[in-house]
């Protein structure tokens, strides 16, 4: 199965209190890399989201956005350090002892303002409700966004094939026509030499010259090998396993193989069957490059 590496999911999951939505899309990547984007007070959940997101998706940079609203997103307690008030309050006896200065009161805004005395933390209750739902979302938006990248890379399957068949039926045409090049070459040899000697030229010279343009100019082993990687590019596409990486490679092996056959062959009409094979190829990279 083709699965494609852009899409895009949503998943709810909803309490008494509470209710989580998680949003994720997927673009492109080399690897499997996860960007989540949650409340401060959740971030301990983050790892637990990356592996829902794993067990499904192999490839591509997936982001993912976590909103929570309800009772849970404004419930917070406040706690007064005393202790640590006392050390503050100590520590400004002792200086004003040691250096002579008049004792001074304290206001309720010197207070607030001593580091550390008064901290909010999350009621860890309803925290331990909220991850549950931030999971619950996640799996549903995850089994939604590898729903979408399956029916992208459906998609994808069917212009892939439909260009790979396209390169095959112009590398049978570079077939027929790649045994009468040499022919061709001969006879504008010879047409040359007729033009500037009549017919007194040797013709033992020409057939040597043939001989040597042929076997430069043979392209049965880029032939064989391009039909080589073609059956294996539709084979891997009907295969269930990860294929990007490998499609991208065929790709390069296909394209070096139509550089080759190009040079080779010094006929217009092949260089023109050339041309429209590496015009399919180009296409065929951009979609394969966002190929799970």
């Amino acid at each position: 199965m083709v699965v494609s590496m852009t899409g895009f999911g949503r998943g709810k999951a909803e309490s008494e209190k509470n209710t989580v939505t998680v949003e994720m899309k997927s673009v492109n990547h080399r690897f499997c890399e996860v960007m989540v984007r949650m409340p401060r007070q959740l971030v301990d959940v983050e790892d637990k989201l990356k592996k829902i997101v794993g067990e499904s998706i192999k490839r591509g940079r997936i982001e993912v956005f976590v909103t929570v609203s309800g009772e849970r997103s404004s419930t917070k307690s406040l706690q007064t350090d005393y202790s640590l008030l006392q050390q503050y309050v100590e520590a400004l006896k002792t200086i004003e002892k040691e250096q002579n200065l008049p004792p001074q009161s304290l206001s309720f805004q010197d207070i607030l303002e001593m580091e550390g005395v008064f901290t909010t933390h999350d009621e860890e209750g309803d925290n331990a409700e909220v991850k549950e739902l931030v999971q619950e979302a996640a799996r549903k938006a995850v089994s939604e966004l590898y729903k979408m990248r399956q029916n992208e890379g459906e998609r994808l399957k069917e212009d892939l094939m439909n260009r790979i068949c396209q390169i095959e039926k112009s590398c049978e045409e570079i077939a027929k026509l790649a045994p009468t090049v040499s022919e061709q070459y001969r006879e504008r040899i010879q047409k040359k030499l007729q033009e500037h000697l009549g017919d007194s030229f040797d013709e033992q010279r020409v057939l040597t010259e043939v001989a040597i343009f042929a076997e430069k100019a043979d392209i049965s082993e880029e032939i064989t090998r391009i039909n080589s990687h073609i059956r294996e590019f539709k084979e891997t596409l009907e295969s269930g396993a990860q294929m990007g990486r490998k499609l991208d490679f065929l790709v390069q092996e296909l394209n070096r193989e139509g550089n080759t056959i190009g040079a080779k062959a010094h006929s217009s009409s092949i260089a023109s069957l050339v041309i429209d094979i590496k015009t399919n190829l180009e296409r065929i990279k951009e979609q394969v490059q966002n190929i799970e």
